[in-house]
């Protein structure tokens, strides 16, 4: 083994007391950072993926404009074979239409503003969560059958139960009066109350029907099998569609902005106090090589006179403190992973957090995930900052005059 490796690891050990001190703060706030990256990335995947299949999906043919503006005659035409046709194409079921429109519903007692969506029923629980929200009643089923499917909320302002009619008063796609009479076939429950009191969902064919629509709709909802193709599915979509048509492919990144601000404003508090615990214990590691430094100084001005380099010195000191962030840094991650390990099985929760996670649709106990990244991350930045620490004990040596140091005490 070369010989300033010995060195330094014999050094290290001179004060095991010191040192070990120092690995705890090091393996401590490693640990602290592998669980609370793990969580944080764990409920920001559980947050996505729960807020769009909700309701969004992971991308949404639309055409150009829709988004932004909501209006009736911004249309995809013959969208249920479009449908079909990108069922094909794409090799996924997880494909449905939809169609939309703001409307009055009105029952015997009472009258609300809310939004009307077509969907089919066969292909919508693919894509959706909210047919398997059945609180009451059962989902919709044929697609031309006058049915309605309504939230808890809405059904309790209504005053309306399963089996009972609700009108629904609008404007076609062509401008005219469009009306309908609906049976309540099922309620359902998702514990956003925004969503339980404005949306309802008819079948997609009666939905065409009653407000003019000749065979056309607004969004095709598309879910892929994991987060990390929606980018590869988007340019396989555009590749698909017609284009003269003006249709456009939007990812939940467009669909949700708020979603992905509100994630960006987490992710930037959380690392300002990751960052404050790594330079605590960047701050430890320089208070314990600087200390380290002084302690040798008469050592050093012997050596040096024996015609060692600054230098060479200096590449100790780093060396030293290398090893002791190399074991922190393992020992942390090994540690920190079973941690994690073990709360991915049991769950987390936070007491006093279940209305804040019932917003965004989360279950009240959360379920971190043990990936590399997540492991390695705040390990690596801890070690970084480590070795930056001892930058300074390092080159202080460089201004160190062997006699001077010979004479200290």
């Amino acid at each position: 083994m070369n010989v300033t490796v010995l060195l330094a690891w014999r050094n290290l050990w001179r004060h095991p007391r010191r040192t070990w001190l120092t690995l705890g703060a090091m393996v401590f706030s490693n640990v602290l950072l592998v669980f609370m990256i793990s969580l944080q990335f764990g409920m920001y995947r559980l947050m996505i993926e729960n807020t769009l299949l909700t309701f969004t999906g992971h991308l949404q043919v639309q055409a150009e404009g829709y988004n932004d503006n909501k209006k009736m005659r911004q249309i995809v035409p013959d969208i249920q074979a479009l449908s079909t046709r990108l069922r094909e194409k794409l090799t996924l079921n997880t494909v449905s239409p939809r169609a939309m429109a703001f409307v009055l519903a009105s029952s015997k007692d009472r009258t609300y503003g809310i939004q009307v969506l077509g969907v089919d029923p066969e292909h919508e629980p693919l894509v959706s969560s909210i047919p398997g929200l059945v609180e009451d009643g059962r989902y919709l089923q044929a697609s031309d059958t006058a049915e309605v499917f309504i939230g808890r909320v809405l059904a309790r302002n209504l005053r309306i139960n399963v089996g009972d009619e609700l009108t629904l008063l609008g404007s076609g796609r062509d401008g005219s009066l469009a009306a309908a009479v609906v049976v309540v076939a099922g309620i359902f429950e998702s514990g956003v109350t925004d969503l339980d009191r404005s949306i309802a969902e008819i079948p997609l064919t009666f939905f065409q029907d009653t407000f003019f629509m000749r065979g056309a709709g607004h969004q095709i909802v598309i879910t892929t099998p994991d987060l990390s193709l929606v980018n590869k599915t988007v340019a396989a979509v555009d590749s698909i569609l017609p284009k003269d048509e003006g249709l456009v492919t939007l990812d939940w990144n467009v669909l949700q902005p708020g979603l992905k601000q509100a994630i960006q404003a987490d992710i930037s508090s959380a690392f300002f106090m990751y960052g404050v615990l790594v330079v605590l214990v960047a701050f430890s590691v320089l208070n314990t090589q600087l200390m380290s430094v002084l302690e040798r100084t008469h050592e050093f001005g012997i050596v040096m006179a024996l015609g060692i380099s600054p230098g060479h010195l200096g590449r100790l000191v780093m060396l030293e403190t290398a090893m002791m962030g190399t074991i922190g840094l393992f020992a942390g991650a090994f540690l920190g992973g079973l941690v994690t390990l073990w709360f991915s099985y049991n769950g987390f929760s936070y007491p006093g957090m279940e209305d804040m996670a019932a917003n965004f649709n989360l279950p009240s106990r959360f379920y971190p995930q043990v990936t590399v990244l997540a492991m390695f991350l705040g390990p690596l930045v801890v070690f970084l900052f480590t070795v930056l620490s001892a930058l300074y004990p390092a080159l202080r040596l460089n201004w160190l005059h062997p006699v001077a140091a010979m004479r200290a005490a």
